[in-house]
């Protein structure tokens, strides 16, 4: 769809803003590197400067963070298994989103930061790579990348696309922008309805958009999973466990006093804790220690002692497994208004969910947890320290939430066929390797 000269001013004006915020940009590098290390590193990609040449034809998918890494992940095993001669480039925002390729695909894909939306790197980042087909996991619009991409005639497919009310809001205080990035996409492949309908109000045609469900719902379970837990069960000893998964900085608090409380009504109890961010991982272990729990953690212990109340997962790729060896989960994020986290890994393995009041980015998932009775709303600290101490007390309930859990998760799965259907369309253009 062509841009009209209304849409090239707001690109050029939009494109004068993000040059003229570098300097925010790399002070905010800098800040996040003081924290975690891996951000000093690799700035030559996020400015679009390669050492190597690349070979035209790639399949390049776009996905920021751990959590759209792990979505994308049973769409490129296919793509690798059903079109592997075209090669793979996946992008990434963060470190941890880049580790999490890694650890899945090694070397058998591509991987680079996306580079900032200047008009600059954006053309050194498609002169370089030279895609026959862009897709982009669920939420990401880049005016200027956008732009250039439809210039260049490239498909461009939004897939597993969400977008909450929040996000809604905020995108329409730039919705003419928003609009003229729109006009680049081939097709979006919604999770809802309600997604769609939302997209449609920032400006997507009609004949852009469908439904194909969520990706996250098609999530691999390893075959050795269940022996895997039942073995680590088996190591920990015979005692309660339960799982605070994806926190941020306010909820730590009210984990440690959570397990607390947990203490008073089952002494032996194991808290499991995996913090959403790396540099948090050190500052909660010196929590739990400052509340009188004996802490181990995942590098430097492997599993949890005889005696350890609190142990840290402070490693990367392995929450699945934890979640499966849990009695009870709280997934983070929730608590405090940052939209919450993935829910369907614990309950795709049987464990019954926790979540706080804001859920906004999985709004449609935790609709349909909460309504099986998979996952329980909690309000705050308190009642997340009475919700656990009640699971863990009745089994029987434990078993039935878990149970409700996988059915939910094995009866909203085919939106992966269907969308690798939509994004099969465009493949035949890319020549054989």
């Amino acid at each position: 769809m062509p841009l009209t000269i209304v849409d090239r001013l707001l690109l050029a004006a939009y494109s004068l803003a993000m040059t003229l915020l570098l300097p925010t940009t790399l002070y905010h590098l800098v800040w996040r590197g003081l924290r975690q290390k891996e951000y000093l590193q690799r700035w030559d990609e996020r400015f679009a400067f390669y050492p190597s040449s690349e070979s035209p034809g790639c399949v390049w998918l776009h996905a920021v963070s751990v959590g759209e890494v792990n979505a994308a992940a049973p769409l490129i095993k296919a793509l690798l298994a059903g079109h592997g001669s075209a090669p793979m480039l996946i992008t990434t925002v963060t470190p941890t989103g880049s580790a999490r390729v890694s650890d899945l695909f090694g070397d058998s894909v591509r991987q680079v930061y996306l580079p900032y939306d200047t008009p600059g790197a954006v053309r050194h980042f498609l002169d370089h790579f030279r895609p026959r087909l862009a897709l982009v996991m669920e939420t990401e619009i880049w005016p200027n990348l956008f732009a250039e991409v439809a210039r260049r005639r490239i498909p461009l497919l939004i897939v597993n696309a969400r977008l909450s009310e929040r996000s809604l809001r905020g995108y329409r205080l730039i919705r003419p922008l928003v609009s003229a990035a729109l006009k680049a996409v081939s097709v979006l492949s919604a999770q809802s309805e309600a997604d769609l309908k939302r997209y449609r109000q920032l400006g997507l045609s009609p004949d852009q958009g469908q439904v194909c469900g969520n990706i996250k719902y098609d999530l691999e379970l390893p075959e050795a999973l269940p022996q895997q837990a039942a073995h680590w069960r088996e190591q920990w000893g015979d005692r309660p466990v339960w799982i605070a998964a994806s926190t941020h900085v306010e909820e730590e608090p009210v984990v440690v006093d959570a397990h607390r409380r947990v203490l008073q009504r089952f002494p032996d109890a194991l808290l499991l804790w995996a913090p959403r961010h790396p540099e948090r991982f050190a500052a909660v272990a010196e929590q739990a220690a400052a509340a009188g729990f004996r802490v181990g953690n995942r590098r430097d212990d492997g599993q949890p002692s005889a005696d350890c109340q609190c142990f840290v997962i402070n490693s990367l790729g392995e929450l699945l497994a934890f979640y499966a060896a849990s009695d009870v989960a709280f997934v983070g994020g929730s608590l405090q208004p940052v939209g919450g986290h993935n829910l369907l890994e614990p309950a795709a393995v049987g464990v019954p969910v926790l979540v706080g009041p804001h859920t906004f980015n999985f709004e449609e998932i935790a609709a349909v947890l909460l309504q099986a009775g998979a996952a329980q709303r909690i309000a705050d600290g308190e009642s997340l320290a009475s919700a656990v101490i009640a699971l863990l007390a009745d089994p029987q309930q434990r078993r039935q939430r878990g149970a409700d859990g996988r059915r939910c998760v094995a009866g909203a799965r085919g939106a992966l066929a269907r969308t690798l259907a939509q994004v099969e369309r465009y493949l035949p253009a890319i020549p054989p390797g």
